[in-house]
């Protein structure tokens, strides 16, 4: 293990394994909002164990992998639209305050599903006075044990008979010109239930000639993706996201509204195949403070792009890629178009 890489447990996570630890079970599940220590600790605690470890998006999921430097024997870490289905004897569950709250639902419930009776939940969240997540399990009508910690509180639950089950997935029907498509979102995905205005904006603001290679990074639910394929079968889309989930809900609509034009990955780091091929990247960065993401995009544009190929970020936060374009791409040019900003530039 290296341990320079790894930092401590966030809060939750800590309160959690330190509760999960004398609790019994030999097929355990864990989720993580940092890099699964609890998954880790627990696999080398109980040789004898099956240990799950679960990310939804890749870039935690590499994270982890890389500050703890082995897998032990008997730990599998997975990336993947939804956790291993168990059955499960524990079940580790620490979330973030500020975690979307239908993913959480989600989450919970995979959880309390892949549970065999009799075994254990623990939950926890770095709210020391947590009452959304307290509500949300005694909703379950199980009996609810309380630990409270200086900045996180956890929740023991014993599985005592099968829960409420929810279906948490959504369709969007959407027109792209003169084509009504459908898009499948989840809670995690970018925009789960809707359309995201920003993606309305770009799809509004792009005409593809026949036979034209488009990248879509950060895909999201897809929904740019398969309006822009739509238009044109000999137009080429590869589309990319982090979250498992984005990628697996866009590759199910291309197969849903006929698009064998549509390739979709799941990736992490940018790699985007047939580098210097590509003719127009469209991207909606999320709104980092640091633009750590906006950059990764931009300079996977900047490989994926043929010279003359044209990048278009949509953003609500001009400043930095007006700043920082010019350097490596010409033609920088910006729009504003009902709050966004439609920021383009070309390959060199």
């Amino acid at each position: 293990m290296t341990d320079s890489a790894l930092p401590p447990p966030l809060p939750a996570e800590a309160l959690a394994l330190e509760i999960a630890r004398p609790l019994p079970g030999t097929r355990i599940g864990c989720t993580s909002p940092g890099r699964a220590q609890a998954a880790w600790t627990l696999a080398a605690e109980r040789p004898d164990a099956a240990v799950s470890a679960w990310f939804l998006d890749r870039f935690p999921f590499e994270a982890a992998l890389a500050a703890h430097g082995a897998v032990p024997d008997g730990l599998t870490v997975a990336c993947a639209p939804d956790p291993p289905p168990g059955p499960l004897d524990l079940a580790v569950v620490p979330l973030s305050c500020d975690g979307e709250a239908e993913l959480s639902r989600d989450i919970l419930q995979a959880a309390l599903l892949a549970l065999e009776p009799g075994g254990h939940l623990v939950a926890a969240v770095d709210n020391p006075r947590d009452t959304w997540l307290h509500g949300q399990l005694a909703d379950t009508k199980e009996r609810v044990g309380v630990r409270r910690g200086s900045d996180a509180v956890a929740y023991v639950v014993t599985k005592s008979r099968p829960p409420r089950q929810r279906d948490f997935s959504a369709e969007v029907v959407f027109r792209d010109r003169e084509r009504l498509l459908t898009a499948f979102t989840r809670p995690g995905v970018f925009a789960h239930r809707r359309v995201d205005p920003a993606a309305r904006h770009l799809l509004n603001a792009v005409d593809v000639a026949p036979g034209t290679r488009v990248v879509d990074i950060g895909c999201g639910s897809g929904c740019v993706a398969l309006g822009i394929a739509a238009r044109d079968p000999s137009v080429v889309v590869h589309a990319l996201d982090s979250n498992a989930r984005a990628v697996d809900c866009t590759r199910r609509a291309a197969a849903a509204n006929g698009l064998a034009n549509v390739t979709v990955a799941l990736e992490a780091g940018g790699a985007i195949p047939d580098p210097g091929s590509w003719d127009l990247v469209l991207a909606n960065p999320p709104y980092y403070a640091d633009f750590r993401i906006a950059k990764l995009f931009v300079d996977s544009a900047h490989r994926a792009l043929a010279p003359g190929g044209t990048l278009l970020v949509v953003t609500k936060r001009p400043t930095w890629y007006l700043e920082t374009l010019p350097a490596a791409w010409r033609d920088v040019a910006r729009e504003e178009v009902k709050h966004y900003h439609l920021v383009a530039a070309v390959r060199p």
